[in-house]
């Protein structure tokens, strides 16, 4: 399943336009993760004959919330003033959405319209994802950006594979404790513990984890926590 997530959209036309594009390549799984406008009537204009996406929709009050069930999640952002490149473009997130079970779920999360994710959004992502377009015109409508990931995702035929993934609630326990470890023992400066971690979350999302390695680490980490109390 692909799941799109609309954090603090400003507008409501363009959650109503979002939701329409979404239909069009037969997507209708829409969450809104924390603040936004009132939705009606405005969104029902702008989705045209796509309102039951709209009136379907789920309310997260955070990002991290309204992806603590998905599989696979990633973060949508500009190009506009990255020093690095994203690690995926519209297909390479077909790709992956293919490579799911029916019952898993990837969660496609786009920013704000007028300042996208924060970089904290985009860390608790496993990974990101950006529409290559014109470097001296980078950004893209919130609607239109949707529907070019819709399209792609749409055109690849299912090939799931068989790895129990872990939900990525679970993953973000496992970083919410190893992170508070290391800062018990030194490793990360407490003022400012990201700066590191941040590293960390990149590797265990190429790693994928599944549900039983997910769980082991969380094990360990118990353990280390004991030893180092005791």
């Amino acid at each position: 399943m692909l799941r799109i997530v609309l954090v603090e959209p400003r507008e409501a036309g363009n959650v109503g336009a979002a939701a329409r594009v979404m239909k069009n390549f037969g997507f209708e799984e829409l969450c809104i993760a924390g603040r936004h406008p009132e939705l009606q009537p405005l969104s029902t204009w702008w989705a045209s004959g796509a309102e039951d996406v709209v009136q379907r929709a789920r309310f997260a009050p955070t990002l991290v919330e309204a992806i603590a069930d998905a599989h696979v999640t990633v973060a949508t952002t500009s190009l506009r003033g990255r020093t690095t490149s994203a690690q995926l473009a519209p297909f390479d997130v077909a790709a992956l959405h293919a490579s799911l079970r029916s019952d898993q779920t990837l969660a496609l999360v786009f920013g704000r319209e007028d300042s996208g994710l924060t970089a904290d959004e985009i860390a608790v992502c496993q990974k990101t994802a950006a529409i290559p377009t014109n470097a001296k015109f980078p950004t893209m409508n919130l609607a239109q950006a949707v529907g070019i990931f819709c399209f792609a995702a749409s055109t690849i035929e299912p090939a799931p594979r068989s790895r129990d993934l872990a939900e990525a609630g679970l993953v973000e326990r496992l970083h919410e404790r190893a992170q508070a470890l290391l800062v018990d023992i030194g490793f990360l400066h407490p003022n400012n513990p990201d700066r590191i971690y941040d590293d960390v979350r990149a590797i265990a999302g190429r790693a994928e984890l599944d549900t039983r390695e997910a769980t082991i680490l969380l094990g360990i980490l118990r353990q280390i926590e004991w030893k180092v109390k005791h």
